[in-house]
């Protein structure tokens, strides 16, 4: 770890992000597994404590870090690639943060909000991404992340994908007798 005060923060702040993210991802499996559903009532609350992290992990690098120094900014980006995978994850956590309420899955309705919610996973894949390449030599956390991740993606995939149980087909003759 780092002697730098502000960079310190900054990692911290960074951690709790991709903690809560993670925790976000595993709370359906784990009340699935250990048939807890009261469990699915905090992921909406979990996934907000997310992006709150993320938004500070942010506002603290632009901020605290470059002083709001906007050349800096566009420096770091172009010189370090992992700052864009970072941003693009929190700016794709934004949608998530907003509709997070009842009555944006009302307007949006309910198949549009599931699959817009679809996006926490690519975005907890880029968070992993950036934590890899930010660290410089020491890969043991960004590991464990990526591993609790495609953990969770693949039951994820085995749960919808595979055990699922295919729909019935419609009956076109049934179907077309109606209308005639």
């Amino acid at each position: 770890m780092t002697v730098d005060p502000v960079q310190k923060l900054n990692r911290e702040l960074g951690d709790w992000a991709l903690i809560f993210v993670t925790i976000t991802l595993a709370i359906r499996p784990i009340s699935e597994i250990f048939n807890s559903r009261y469990l699915i009532a905090y992921r909406r609350m979990l996934g907000l404590f997310a992006f709150f992290y993320a938004a500070l992990h942010l506002t603290s690098y632009v901020g605290i870090d470059l002083q709001l120094n906007w050349n800096d900014f566009v420096q770091d980006l172009i010189k370090r690639n992992f700052i864009l995978i970072g941003i693009i994850a929190v700016v794709l956590m934004a949608p998530l943060a907003i509709t997070s309420n009842k009555k944006m899955i009302k307007l949006l309705g309910s198949k549009v909000w599931q699959r817009l919610h679809l996006l926490i996973y690519p975005i907890a894949v880029l968070g992993v991404f950036h934590f890899f390449m930010m660290v410089r030599a020491d890969y043991f956390r960004p590991s464990i992340y990526l591993t609790v991740i495609l953990a969770l993606l693949a039951y994820r995939y085995w749960k919808n994908v595979i055990t699922a149980t295919p729909k019935a087909p419609v009956n076109q003759s049934h179907t077309n007798a109606k209308q005639s």
